[in-house]
């Protein structure tokens, strides 16, 4: 289907421009890929509200305005078009992309659709706009390549993900917004990672684990009951993608372990490093064991067990769920944090209080001295296999050399005195370690 046509006016004004020439946009999905090319005035285009590049950081602003429709009730309005635009020259690198406008000027066209609205080159766009405003009168026009009228909304995804993707996408893509466009290619692909991976340009494996982040972020999200956002993820991406790969394969009941542990440590700030230490069938455990010992968490734990009891009350299987949840003081307290704001302050059940801040922290020294335990655990149990190890190696060495001595003995310049040498050496070495025992 044909994208919709909000702005009747400007698409006619923009087929009554005078074109400046035309050219091939190889990206364009149709087999006539000459578009045209006119020149706009740079307050005059539209930027997207559609486009991947701001996506999660757009769900943050809709929140902080508390305006669900922010950027859908009138997406060619000044509202929304001064929000995206403010989104856009907020982005890392924007001050640099101004002055290299003003010193090299525009090299490539950007792309609109047949009412102006930016596929490509939103952010150029936006600095061009920013220089103009500015005073700077070289950046009144932007010169844009038109998409025909009956573009579809899918041909629009496809050149987007082709311009941005294939070229550089890392740059200008944050995980967040990348995966989050691999999420809509993937149902526009009717579900084929296949499909979906030669869009992006990317092995398959690539950008399967991307959706796996995204969904693990799409549950924290979702636990958080509106507190956290997408973006707020965005500097997690390393913790995530360790988890996603780990619990793949994992049966259910450690990988819901193991990704309790994770969510905690990303939202108390502990380094994925740390975290990785994790990765083992009894994490969630340790970090139980963390927990119940400090003192000085016991009221906290009692009030975020009170919590989760409290919202599973309505819940068709509380009953089932009261023991478990009673049994494990990390998801209680996980399922607290992840819905308070670090600012907040809780009532104890003493009648005193304690700052999130403060519970944050406590949070973040359990998983961390869990992982700590883990490693040092893991260190041990490397030790203690360490001369297994080894051991197996050299026989599996020494098993093959009957099979080649005759070859070698052949040979015209084969020394058996240092081969015996070598012999003696190794049974000097098997003398030693037998006398250990």
């Amino acid at each position: 289907m044909s994208i919709q046509i909000v702005d009747p006016d400007r698409s006619r004004f923009l087929a009554a421009r005078t074109k400046i020439g035309s050219s091939p946009v190889q990206a364009w999905p149709r087999t006539d890929k000459i578009l045209p090319l006119v020149e706009l005035e740079t307050e005059w285009v539209r930027f997207s509200t559609l486009n991947h590049r701001t996506k999660a950081e757009q769900l943050r602003e809709m929140k902080k305005r508390g305006r669900d429709d922010l950027f859908t009730a009138d997406p060619l309005g000044d509202e929304a078009q001064e929000a995206q635009f403010a989104i856009l020259s907020g982005q890392q690198n924007f001050d640099d992309l101004k002055r290299n406008l003003l010193d090299s000027g525009q090299r490539e066209p950007a792309i609109v659709t047949a009412e102006g609205v930016l596929i490509n080159g939103n952010r150029r766009t936006a600095a061009l706009r920013s220089n103009l405003r500015e005073g700077h009168r070289s950046c009144a026009y932007v010169r844009c390549h038109v998409l025909p009228p009956d573009a579809t909304a899918e041909e629009i995804l496809f050149l987007e993900a082709e311009l941005q993707v294939a070229n550089d996408f890392r740059e200008d893509y944050s995980w967040i917004n990348e995966a989050l466009m691999i999420e809509e290619l993937y149902e526009l692909s009717e579900r084929s990672w296949d499909r979906v991976a030669g869009q992006m340009h990317r092995q398959v494996s690539d950008v399967r684990v991307q959706h796996e982040k995204l969904l693990l972020v799409h549950q924290l999200v979702d636990q958080s009951q509106g507190t956290r956002l997408h973006v707020d993820f965005a500097d997690n991406e390393s913790a995530f993608e360790e988890l996603a790969k780990h619990i793949r394969n994992k049966n259910a009941l450690e990988a819901e372990g193991i990704k309790n542990v994770y969510f905690a440590g990303v939202l108390s700030g502990v380094n994925y490093r740390q975290l990785r230490h994790l990765r083992c069938d009894d994490a969630a455990a340790l970090v139980d064991k963390e927990l119940t010992s400090e003192p000085a968490l016991e009221g906290v734990l009692e009030v975020a067990r009170g919590t989760r009891s409290l919202a599973e009350t309505a819940d068709a299987l509380s009953d089932f769920l009261e023991d478990e949840a009673s049994e494990s003081p990390l998801e209680n307290l996980l399922s607290f944090v992840a819905t308070q704001r670090r600012e907040a302050s809780i009532d104890l059940p003493d009648g005193g209080r304690v700052a999130m801040e403060h519970v944050i922290g406590s949070l973040s020294n359990a998983v961390a001295s869990a992982a700590h335990e883990a490693d040092e655990r893991s260190r041990e149990q490397d030790a203690e296999q360490a001369p297994f190890k080894r051991a197996e190696k050299a026989a599996a060495e020494l098993g093959r050399i009957p099979g080649l001595l005759p070859k070698a003995r052949a040979q015209e310049g084969w020394d058996e005195e240092a081969f015996q040498d070598q012999i003696r050496r190794l049974e000097k070495t098997l003398a030693e370690i037998r006398e250990m025992w």
